[in-house]
């Protein structure tokens, strides 16, 4: 039986986050200030507060393995602290500076890594940002003299606790939070000038902000209208794409609201909210999508979490590898979700490596725009 794989986090420090905060120096952003605060005796702060965050995942460290850069970017935690990891990046000096997180950053991105810790203030938000994106969950540990993003946990500790949560299953949201930094000339001239640089993916507490019923329970027929919702949405955003409707009863509620015949235990084939063929077999999903942009709409099959693999034989390894993992939208209730008590999503393509390709993290669209981190194994 093939084990379960470790947790990929990655953990990227910014060794000198916050080190010009304790000496009024109102940022730590570019090497004049940074070397003006080390010969005043600052001293590094970003180090002790990812400690906290990973003291909250040190019980669960047999289950992680942490992906990181060397020396004070993360590998001298992870050694310190006993954890299995993997040194990514390697920076060329002693004094790291913005591209070197950005450096670390894509180097994690390329390691397929679950989701990115890191430690910092707005400017490092806003070198991950620039690498990183909507690709991947971050979540970061607030370490520098700037904090107006909302990529931040209150707290290093609160950040450990959120990353634990996902990492023993529990349903975490996950949203988009907005980057934001000002300008430190103007800050030390005492003018405070703030400004988005983009989002990025955060795991949250859960919060039910969904329709629901007496009780406070959710309502599965308002909460499927809201996913149908979603994904329409998506079809007329992508009018082009061939959306590939799976099995299940959730995919069916969405060919319901289209207003589509829908067949129940096959594979359907959606483009531009019409239907372009029904119950196709592997081979004619080969054809209809080659070349063809395509998205692939699955829920939970079967009462182990089956996500691939029970009830969607015609979705072949080859089929998936063309579409990629980007271009599957998973939906589920929440309440579906929660019935499989923390055990993770399973799929069984008949193809191992392409199993363990899928295993990690996956987002799940539970709602309208609303989303969980849900863990998959092959």
């Amino acid at each position: 039986m093939q084990s379960e794989r470790p947790f990929k986090l990655g953990v990227l420090v910014n060794p000198y986050a916050g080190i010009g905060g304790a000496l009024a120096l109102k940022g730590s952003d570019g090497p004049a200030i940074r070397q003006q605060a080390l010969s005043m005796g600052a001293k590094q702060q970003a180090q002790g507060k990812s400690r906290l965050a990973l003291l909250e995942l040190h019980e669960l460290k047999e289950q992680i393995h942490i992906y990181t850069a060397s020396g004070d970017m993360g590998e001298s935690l992870a050694v310190d602290m006993g954890f299995a990891h993997s040194v990514m990046y390697v920076p060329e000096h002693a004094q790291t500076e913005g591209l070197d997180s950005e450096l670390a950053a894509q180097a994690l991105v390329d390691s397929d890594v679950d989701l990115i810790l890191f430690a910092g203030g707005d400017g490092t938000a806003r070198n991950i940002c620039q690498v990183v994106g909507m690709s991947i969950p971050v979540l970061g540990v607030p370490a520098g003299c700037k904090i107006h993003s909302g990529v931040y946990a209150i707290t290093p500790q609160a950040a450990g606790r959120v990353v634990k949560q996902v990492i023993q299953g529990q349903l975490v949201n996950v949203h988009e939070a907005q980057v934001m930094d000002i300008d430190e000339q103007l800050f030390r001239q005492g003018k405070v000038k703030a400004k988005p640089y983009g989002d990025m993916l955060v795991p949250s507490e859960l919060q039910y902000v969904q329709a629901v019923k007496m009780g406070g329970k959710e309502s599965d027929e308002l909460v499927l209208d809201d996913i149908a919702a979603y994904i329409i949405e998506t079809m007329q955003e992508y009018p082009e794409h061939i959306f590939v409707m799976g099995s299940g009863s959730t995919v069916a509620h969405i060919m319901q609201s289209l207003g589509l015949e829908n067949t129940l235990l096959g594979v359907d084939l959606v483009q531009n909210e019409d239907l372009l063929a029904s119950d196709v077999t592997s081979e004619q999903l080969l054809a209809y999508t080659l070349e063809q942009p395509t998205k692939l709409i699955i829920t939970l099959i079967g009462g182990q979490g089956h996500i691939l693999g029970r009830g969607n034989q015609q979705l072949s390894p080859e089929f998936i590898r063309r579409v990629g993992k980007q271009n599957i939208l998973l939906v589920a209730t929440k309440a579906k979700l929660s019935s499989l008590a923390s055990r993770p999503l399973i799929v069984d393509s008949g193809d191992l490596a392409l199993n363990q390709e899928l295993s990690g993290l996956i987002t799940v669209h539970t709602g309208y725009r609303d989303q969980v981190l849900y863990q998959v194994t092959g």
